[in-house]
């Protein structure tokens, strides 16, 4: 088996995993640890490793075939044949949404502007707003992103309002609300309304109202660092959980990904550190479950236009997710679905007309008994 590390070329400034000593003391394969060693902490590092490495080989000459994939991209070119039904029979609408959601300054903006210059090739122009320590702006609506900048592309990309952490159960209400109403542009959310200004509430009539097909879940490494092991405040891990296990974001039982943001202000060592403490937090692997992406500079650009890494990693992890949105399509409704579908309904409906019938009849009975 070769070794990754020794037949790479020198460690370049992107390749921050090469500067931590337990690097060269590892063998580096893509040979798959084995079982009885899988639960060490060795075994994480060892994983992080080489799904690093492999991020570096492929990305210089892979993110362009993967770029090409998502340009030529539409809706259900990845649905595979399931249960004997083709695929004209499927429900599979005419754009992928991908919903990415996360606390107050996860870097959910960022991650936007981040796909429109890697993806979409437009240059280094922010094209949404991002918050900062300076401006304290934060996203107030959700935002319908078609990053490749084409009206032929088949998916898009909705920005939310950053979640907060001392109120999650009504944030958590919100979100289940996206997955069952789905989502539309320049829609407010409903949670905090009374903290947002007027001029935010933007007309969303007219634009089409999408269902979420994927969920992205923005999270912000110097929270995991700060609540891990600087003994800060642990309720945005803990608020981080219950929204990345929230019934009503998983598509067909399948975990959303976790977008990893802000690693590059740690050092090294924290950083795949915090990485493994949070996917096991979580109860996600350590590679696949989770993509360490660097965040966009406050003008919009990275910190070096040649990160291969950082530009195959977000380009994947946009392909996957929407690999994993064409396998969870549903059979068109029927007629005869569509008709038990109401006459349930109906039925419903009578039980509960019949329910409050039965309470009045028992207290108007009640009534008469003591009078």
């Amino acid at each position: 088996m070769t070794n990754l590390h020794s037949s790479s070329s020198s460690p370049s400034p992107f390749c921050w995993w090469k500067s931590i000593p337990e690097f060269s003391s590892h063998d580096v394969s893509l040979k798959p640890p084995s079982s009885s060693s899988s639960s060490t902490p060795s075994s994480s590092i060892m994983k992080v490793f080489r799904e690093m490495e492999r991020l570096c080989l492929i990305s210089e000459h892979g993110v362009d075939d993967l770029k090409h994939k998502l340009m030529i991209y539409k809706s259900g070119d990845f649905w595979v044949p399931v249960g004997g039904i083709k695929k004209e029979d499927m429900d599979i609408p005419q754009v992928i949404t991908v919903l990415l959601v996360g606390l107050s300054g996860s870097g959910k903006s960022s991650l936007i502007n981040l796909m429109y210059s890697v993806v979409g090739r437009s240059g280094f122009i922010p094209f949404t707003q991002t918050s900062n320590e300076a401006s304290n702006y934060s996203t107030m609506i959700l935002e319908e992103h078609n990053v490749l900048r084409s009206t032929r592309n088949g998916f898009c990309v909705y920005d939310s309002r950053g979640l907060d952490c001392n109120r999650m159960d009504e944030c958590l209400k919100e979100v289940t609300r996206w997955m069952t109403d789905g989502v539309r542009h320049n829609e407010s959310c409903r949670f905090g309304e009374e903290d947002v200004d007027v001029s935010v509430h933007a007309c969303y009539d007219g634009y089409v109202r999408r269902r979420v097909n994927y969920v992205m879940v923005v999270a912000d490494l110097m929270d995991v660092y700060k609540a891990f092991f600087c003994g800060g405040d642990f309720k945005p891990v803990v608020a981080l959980k219950s929204l990345f296990h929230c019934p009503s974001i998983k598509t067909s039982n399948v975990d959303p990904i976790l977008i990893l943001t802000h690693g590059d202000m740690l050092q090294p060592t924290e950083r795949l550190n915090c990485r493994i403490k949070i996917c096991s937090y979580l109860g996600i692997p350590v590679t696949t479950g989770a993509y360490d992406i660097v965040c966009l500079t406050e003008q919009g650009i990275l910190a070096d236009e040649s990160d291969s890494i950082t530009s195959f990693a977000l380009t994947e992890a946009i392909y996957r997710s929407l690999l994993q949105s064409d396998q969870t399509h549903l059979p068109k409704k029927t007629y005869k679905d569509w008709t038990v579908d109401v006459l349930s309904r109906s039925m419903c409906s009578l039980a509960c007309f019949f329910d409050m019938l039965s309470r009045i009849f028992q207290k108007w009975g009640y009534k008469y008994k003591t009078t």
